[in-house]
């Protein structure tokens, strides 16, 4: 069984990947701070099924989502970016996090499907609960300006894993 510390590692890993790779920004693990407030957050989640059950948040303020759509857009930093653009990179990050995840577990979860992200916007969100699932919070620095959060919600399905 994959332990609880390495889906952390496993999230952290892939995030990386995703964002030095297509974002071309640097992600390093932070301590989430419970006092950080932000008005406008955007909330990513895509959700899978198979050998393993669970959905990936990817929670960002605006003014750090906005930065990750121009980046993956190959837009100047001060060019103006629709809401529509900014949601629909917050949704392709999630999926690609996800996707990441997924080729990295596959040897122990080898039937996994991923559902399409959504995204949803404003103040104090919190992510989707899964009856019986375990929580992985990952807390990330983006470029050492922004503060994110990755959360990996999971259960084993009762199918099981590959033996």
């Amino acid at each position: 069984m994959i332990e609880q510390k390495t889906y952390h590692d496993t999230v952290l890993e892939a995030a990386k990947e995703v964002f030095e790779t297509m974002i071309f920004m640097e992600i390093e693990p932070a301590e989430l701070d419970p006092n950080a407030e932000c008005d406008d957050m955007l909330m990513g989640s895509i959700t899978f099924r198979g050998s393993l059950d669970g959905c990936l948040v990817v929670s960002l303020c605006r003014p750090c989502a906005e930065v990750v759509a121009r980046n993956m857009l190959a837009m100047e930093p001060d060019s103006p970016i629709s809401n529509e653009e900014v949601c629909d990179a917050v949704g392709e990050v999630a999926n690609m996090v996800m996707g990441s995840i997924k080729s990295r577990i596959l040897d122990t979860f080898p039937e996994i499907e991923v559902s399409i992200p959504s995204v949803i916007t404003g103040r104090e969100l919190t992510g989707p609960m899964i009856e019986g699932a375990e929580k992985t919070h990952v807390p990330v620095c983006i470029d050492v300006d922004y503060m994110a959060e990755f959360t990996f919600l999971h259960r084993i399905n009762a199918s099981g894993r590959k033996s």
